[in-house]
């Protein structure tokens, strides 16, 4: 149980490192004239990765767990799934934020993921963060109730975004 609260701290860590970039880089937009879109979502998304973590690590230390293939497997996935977030935030650089926000002159990053993928932030950081963490912390109750609530606000969080990017994208 150790390992896995050790790992788990490892990779909250790393979150709240990712979310010192977001934070540097949406004052850095707001200074910049960026509009924020789908407010209440973020803050619904926000609340929803923090109790889903919670979630996952509580129920983990409940059953008193033992890192076995399971949690391997979801180790795997969570470093893959983290090494595509940071991937993310060097494409999208100093306009990657947790928040939907459209600066005036906003450009499209049009690299291969871009290209090819769309909402990669979501399809291969978020979903398999969250599919990975219940897996490492065998986390059965989680995933099934955390993830069906997450993906219904990370539908309505993509429509969003392609709403406030309508305008970008027919260029």
């Amino acid at each position: 149980m150790l390992f896995i609260n050790i790992i788990f701290t490892v990779i909250l860590a790393i979150r709240f490192y990712s979310l010192s970039i977001s934070i540097r880089n949406e004052k850095a937009l707001i200074a910049q004239g960026a509009i924020q879109y789908g407010k209440a979502n973020s803050s619904l998304l926000s609340a929803a990765h923090i109790l889903y973590y919670a979630s996952a690590i509580i129920e983990a230390n409940y059953r008193h767990i033992v890192f076995n293939t399971t949690s391997l497997i979801g180790l795997m996935i969570l470093i893959t799934a983290i090494a595509m977030l940071f991937y993310i935030i060097y494409e999208l650089k100093e306009i990657w934020t947790v928040k939907i926000y459209i600066l005036p002159n906003h450009k499209i990053n049009r690299s291969f993921l871009f290209k090819y993928i769309r909402h990669p932030n979501y399809f291969l950081n978020i979903v398999p963060e969250l599919v990975g963490l219940a897996l490492f912390c065998q986390a059965s109750v989680t995933a099934l109730i955390g993830l069906p609530i997450y993906l219904i606000i990370l539908v309505i969080r993509i429509k969003q975004e392609e709403n406030a990017m309508a305008h970008l994208l027919k260029k």
